[in-house]
């Protein structure tokens, strides 16, 4: 669909601003019927559209100041409401499905026209097809990218009158063979989508779960229930595989009923591999920074480089902090047994330290942490005991929302 924000995304160039848009590119982006442009930009001059699924030139009429439109590599079958672009110069339908031919004539009251392309269409391969475009349009000058020679326009206005009804006769051929196409896609359609409830619905028939009451039966424990489930799984798998493999090997003539359901076909694959996607995804499990029986766990998760030197009197930890990082935004907490710096975490310490007698410093040259804890005379085996606290920063708070350095033990 053509959506406000759709037109924003792509009106980058102009500030995001629509109404007063000369440009608009909307190439490859899916779009199967055209609304909105004729009322949200009234001012375009060029507008790109190629390589969509648009099935009908509809809601342009209004685009007075258009000069050039690209619909080229679309569903197109029929040139039509296009009176209303008064300034259109250069019309591009490359590689569309028209097959009315005689539609072109709508395009007289496009006095401005001097450039239209209409190669890689049904119409360009009937016998006499230039000749009845170039005695059709007088305006013309370039058409499917050669030049008009006026020698040219006066052979095929002097044999119109005898050309004209083999055209007729030909579009007549072709909205025959395209009737039929349309009828046979129809049915198809309608195969496919009751073949797709037959899978959707397994058992519906009556017969692919006849007698799975006697098979339950004779299972006898959890471990036999799980194995047909992964097999039929697995077996699910493997029928996509194929389908797919299928869907692009079968043969099948181009027209916008296979254009469509190529990308019919492209959006289930695509939902069924996101579905896919998210199932393996992993829940990151919740971060154990102490056990049960108290042992603190050493965590380091922004990788920050430290060391840890332990002499005979304290033991002094250089953390090796970002160098311009706010020091408001660190709080250091020293624990008897382990210490928690809050950029976030803890590291255990080899002994245990007086935290009140512990300091914190910024190295005003490295921007390093260093923190120097004195140790105390005895060594207690902590874990059961509670430890009364010290923070060097007043805000504590922090402690919830930093939570970049841990390393515990």
């Amino acid at each position: 669909l053509v959506t406000e924000d759709l037109i924003r995304r792509n009106a980058e160039h102009n500030d995001c601003v629509i109404f007063s848009l000369e440009e608009l590119s909307l190439h490859q982006q899916e779009i199967e019927r055209l609304e909105h442009i004729d009322k949200w930009c009234r001012d375009l001059k060029i507008l790109y559209l190629q390589n969509n699924l648009i099935g009908k030139i509809e809601n342009v009429s209004k685009l007075k100041k258009l000069e050039y439109l690209n619909l080229a590599l679309n569903n197109i079958e029929k040139i039509e409401n296009l009176e209303g672009c008064e300034e259109l110069a250069k019309l591009d339908l490359t590689v569309n499905f028209i097959g009315e031919l005689s539609s072109i004539k709508t395009l007289k009251h496009n006095i401005h026209l001097k450039e239209l392309f209409l190669m890689g269409n049904p119409c360009a391969s009937f016998d006499h097809y230039r000749e009845f475009v170039v005695a059709t349009l007088p305006q013309l000058k370039w058409l499917d990218g050669k030049e008009i020679e006026p020698s040219e326009r006066i052979k095929a206005l002097q044999d119109y009158s005898v050309i004209e009804p083999q055209i007729r006769e030909q579009e007549k051929d072709h909205c025959l063979k395209r009737a039929k196409l349309k009828e046979e896609a129809q049915r198809k359609h309608q195969e496919e989508d009751k073949n797709e409830d037959k899978r959707s619905n397994p058992g519906s028939d009556g017969r692919r779960y006849a007698d799975i009451d006697a098979t339950l039966s004779s299972l006898e424990s959890k471990d036999h229930l799980q194995a047909p489930d992964t097999q039929e799984y697995n077996t699910k798998k493997l029928d996509k595989s194929e389908d797919d493999l299928e869907f692009w090997n079968k043969p099948c003539l181009f027209t916008p009923e296979s254009r469509l359901e190529t990308l019919r076909h492209m959006e289930k694959q695509r939902k069924n591999q996101e579905k896919l996607s998210e199932k393996k995804k992993k829940v990151k499990p919740p971060r154990t920074l102490i056990t049960e029986n108290g042992k603190a766990l050493n965590v380091n998760e922004p990788k920050i480089d430290f060391s840890l030197n332990d002499n005979e009197k304290q033991i002094i930890l250089d953390l090796a902090v970002y160098r311009y990082m706010d020091t408001s935004l660190i709080d250091v907490d020293v624990q008897p047994t382990y210490v928690r710096v809050m950029i976030k975490g803890k590291l255990v310490l080899p002994a245990e330290v007086k935290p009140d007698s512990s300091s914190a410093k910024r190295s005003q040259t490295t921007g390093h942490l260093v923190i120097c804890m004195p140790k105390v005379g005895e060594v207690i085996t902590g874990g059961q005991r509670a430890f009364k606290s010290m923070k060097t920063t007043s805000d504590r708070s922090r402690e919830q929302t930093n939570t970049g350095f841990y390393h515990v033990g």
